[in-house]
């Protein structure tokens, strides 16, 4: 029988989802698997999508439902429940508690995996602190790994509601002097709207800055443009979506 994989979001048209796997699919010779987008408008579509589609056994999150999902699943891993954001979801037939065939679903953070492994060759011992744009579920997959290398972190958002948050207009250039890593997790910029960026003021960004942005399409964003042209190390999300992929693969066929 065919395993079916899957992801969830929408608008789902940014996705790299369905080409990648499809594309792993046959360079590997895996014959008995298929991937497809479901763009659900409202996450409560999930149990029936579920329902619909019994020979799922994998589901990948995107925007907007990385925390929206998890009311939805029956367990979460211990990374995900400490980040608060899912985006891969395992799917079995049997809960692990009882004998009955039913769809139980387990949540798990890839994200965390993948920024982890994509970020490490470019951290130097003067990123002590980082400003993560964005208070989305990814950007707590961002936060979780960065304290755990050590980073000292603040969130900036347009609308501040903790203690370690900043408004969008608090940034200035002394803060650009203390910050020396910052990772744009918001969709600003993703195509279509290739012309938008995150409101910092990039005349303070120097050769010292690492700019990673979680956004691929396109590969190089007016944020990481705006950071180039000021001499700073620019990085990607491609190499962390990869990243997260197989380590969703690995985690449904475990």
């Amino acid at each position: 029988m065919t395993k079916s994989y899957g992801l969830i979001g929408y608008p789902l048209s940014h996705s790299f989802s369905k080409k990648y796997f499809t594309e792993k699919f046959a360079k590997e010779n895996i014959l008995d698997s298929e991937f497809h987008a479901f763009p659900i408008e409202n996450i409560q579509l999930l149990p029936q999508l579920i329902k619909d589609n019994p020979s799922l056994k994998g589901l990948s999150v995107t925007i907007p439902y990385k925390e929206s999902v998890i009311p939805f699943l029956n367990e979460l891993d211990e990374t995900a429940k400490k980040i608060g954001a899912v985006n891969c979801i395992k799917i079995t037939n049997k809960s692990p508690n009882s004998q009955l065939p039913t769809p139980f679903l387990k949540g798990y953070n890839t994200d965390a995996f993948g920024f982890r492994q994509s970020i490490k060759p470019f951290l130097e011992s003067h990123h002590e602190r980082a400003l993560i744009l964005g208070t989305g579920g990814a950007s707590k997959a961002v936060y979780h790994v960065l304290k755990e290398i050590g980073i000292d972190c603040y969130f900036v958002t347009r609308n501040k509601t903790a203690e370690n948050q900043f408004n969008y207009d608090e940034v200035n250039e002394n803060m650009l002097n203390a910050f020396k890593l910052i990772v744009n997790a918001t969709p600003l910029g993703m195509f279509p709207n290739i012309d938008d960026f995150p409101p910092i003021p990039y005349q303070h960004i120097s050769s010292s800055h690492l700019l990673y942005d979680l956004v691929y399409n396109p590969a190089e964003t007016e944020f990481l443009k705006k950071g180039k042209a000021k001499g700073a190390a620019i990085v990607n999300g491609f190499s962390m979506l990869q990243h997260q992929a197989e380590e969703a693969w690995r985690i449904w066929n475990q």
